[in-house]
């Protein structure tokens, strides 16, 4: 067997485990590691300027393809616990990344070390495993452990802490012999199958809800496959969206409190039953689990068996994989319909097109300042079915949701339930580091923007272009609105009046941060947008600057000061603070303007 230092048996292993990338920031304690990836080879690396970014990246980075896991690397002490921001949200959506941290020498460890910390044992609550490795015979195995544990089950994010000394200890390994772990994956069983077929064929009105666990098991051709074939609409939960086309006939719409659709709260509420498949009942999906639930029977289907009841108690549960459970769905659904034992649901289908048609939210606003809906609008316009869109929360995300189409799985990142401000940017890097060909847009609010912005220089550096909607209201936009239950408005206006604006630019001045001037100092491309008509034409100029230099392009534009997104407290509460369209023309790059319109046309 070879002799090498453990962190060079470390590298083999990520090779061996399919890693070509990494993201992250060297240190003192980390250093040994980064002399074993420059020696060994065959693993690139991204520098972030933030640790936290480079967590983000790694998810983001993970999240592109099935398959990926992401890597992000640190130094002892504050750069494990920055990263801790990534695992949270990495394991509150089932998202395999590997944080990889530097230590203080093991003798030195509880001493009150210069930068070192218990990693373990903070980042335990928010990892499938985290561990401090102390004997450097066990580096290898720690990290063949981990990439198991990471894929196995509910997938979920792994810390392995170093300490120096174990780093830059020899050890006797074999990378040529090297073999992954098998992952676990639960199956449901045919009895279970045929049982939860059986309780959706006796619906009347059934649906299914289609969560990140399909996406997790890359399992979307099973889900449209298995709706077609029962005929069954599919409602997409906000880290499910993508798993059937936004232009499906029997795509329903998303259903919750904020990131959702009139027509699809109003066909969850007209439904009789639901079959949730690798979801998990969100409260920003469900709202008041009493009306969610009443009058209708559910099965839910997860791979985690602790789920399965923690919300509510479903009518029926099943643990399983998304794509073993939907493979056997499509089994006996096949059979069931050759024995003509299958419902016709065409109509319940079509009841549910009609809300598609007909219940929209307008968004074809002149004013300037530019409404936030108009934003939406011109980027269904100019981005088509293509497009990798990132974000992570506030107004901007939200409506978003209500606006934007997502046509394929993974095409719409989001981190769904941790929402830590600042993730777009860096999590946009880790998608272009993914997949280089697509095109990435970015989607966020002026604080979210600002929290993070750093890291543009990243995609400078490295030449990861992609196009960042940034609309600036200058506002904590969503905590403003959350504030109007308090009758306040405060501690969350970003505006001030920026002193280096000229005087011919005093309205602009009182948005506060410039962040064309800060964009362009960090080395990419900025452009501005005050009027609603100018939107789309500056998407396709930032498109060109974009292919011409190769680092982001950020597109900012003036929204008007507040703006109130819908949402509310139930699915039967949401509050409408702007008009509803009317017409098609009220909403003209809806799924009713895109698709039905152009039937009727076509038709005529």
């Amino acid at each position: 067997m070879a002799k090498m230092t453990a962190a060079e048996a470390a590298i083999h292993v990520l090779k061996k485990e399919g890693v070509d990338v990494a993201f992250g920031v060297p240190g003192a304690a980390i250093n040994p590691f980064y002399a074993a990836m420059r020696k060994v080879g065959g693993v690139d690396h991204v520098l972030a300027r933030h640790v936290e970014g480079a967590s983000h990246m790694a998810e983001g980075y993970t999240r592109t393809i099935a398959g990926n896991i992401g890597v992000c690397i640190g130094t002892s002490g504050p750069a494990g616990t920055d990263m801790i921001t990534g695992l949270y949200s990495a394991s509150a959506d089932s998202i395999p990344i590997l944080c990889i941290t530097g230590q203080a020498p093991r003798a030195k460890m509880h001493k009150e070390d210069f930068q070192a910390v218990d990693i373990q044992s903070i980042a335990g609550p928010v990892t499938k495993w985290a561990v401090t490795v102390m004997e450097p015979a066990q580096v290898p195995r720690a990290f063949q452990k981990a990439f198991q544990l990471m894929r196995s089950s509910r997938p979920g994010p792994v810390l392995i802490d170093l300490p120096i000394d174990v780093q830059m200890s020899e050890i006797e390994f074999d990378p040529d012999t090297y073999e992954s772990l098998p992952a676990y994956k639960p199956s449901a069983s045919r009895a279970q199958i045929e049982k939860a077929l059986t309780m959706l064929n006796e619906a009347e009105k059934p649906l299914l809800v289609a969560g990140g666990g399909i996406i997790n098991a890359d399992a979307s051709e099973q889900l449209v496959e298995f709706a077609e074939l029962t005929g069954v609409p599919v409602i997409p939960t906000l880290m499910g969206w993508g798993t059937i086309p936004d232009d499906h006939p029997l795509m329903a719409g998303m259903v919750g409190l904020q990131t959702s659709h009139r027509y699809g709260n109003a066909t969850m509420l007209a439904s009789d039953f639901v079959m949730g498949i690798g979801n998990r009942w969100a409260n920003r999906h469900t709202g008041n689990v009493e009306t969610y639930t009443k009058d209708r029977k559910f099965v839910h289907v997860d791979i985690e068996p602790t789920q399965i009841g923690r919300i509510f108690g479903p009518d029926y549960g099943i643990v399983s994989d998304a794509k073993l459970a939907l493979e056997l769905f499509l089994e006996v659904a096949r059979e069931m319909k050759a024995a003509g034992k299958l419902k016709n649901r065409s109509a319940w289908a079509e009841e549910c097109q009609e809300r598609k048609r007909t219940l929209l939210r307008k968004t074809h606003f002149d004013n300037v300042p530019v409404k936030p809906q108009r934003v939406y609008e011109e980027m269904n316009k100019v981005f088509g079915k293509n497009a990798r869109y990132i974000s992570t929360i506030g107004l901007s995300q939200i409506a978003g949701a209500q606006f934007l189409h997502v046509y394929k799985p993974r095409h719409w990142i989001n981190c769904g339930q941790a929402g830590p401000l600042g993730w777009t940017v860096p999590a946009a890097l880790g998608v272009c580091r993914a997949d280089p060909t697509a095109e990435v847009v970015g989607l966020s609010g002026d604080y979210d923007f600002q929290f993070m912005i750093e890291e543009l220089a990243v995609g400078a550096q490295f030449n990861l272009p992609y196009i960042h909607v940034l609309v600036n209201n200058s506002y904590l936009g969503l905590i403003r609105q959350a504030q109007r239950g308090f009758d306040m408005d405060y501690c969350v206006q970003l505006s001030f009046k920026n002193i280096n604006y000229t005087d011919e630019e005093a309205e602009l001045a009182e948005y506060g941060v410039d962040h064309v001037s800060v964009v362009e100092g960090l080395g990419c491309k900025a452009l501005r947008v005050f009027k609603p008509e100018d939107i789309a034409p500056t998407l396709e100029k930032a498109r060109e600057l974009m292919r011409e230099h190769r680092v982001p392009v950020v597109v900012e534009i003036i929204l008007e000061r507040v703006t109130n997104i819908s949402m509310g407290t139930d699915l039967d509460g949401v509050n409408e603070f702007e008009e509803l369209a009317e017409n098609v023309a009220d909403a003209p790059s809806s799924i009713a303007s895109l698709t039905y319109l152009k039937d009727a046309l076509a038709a005529t």
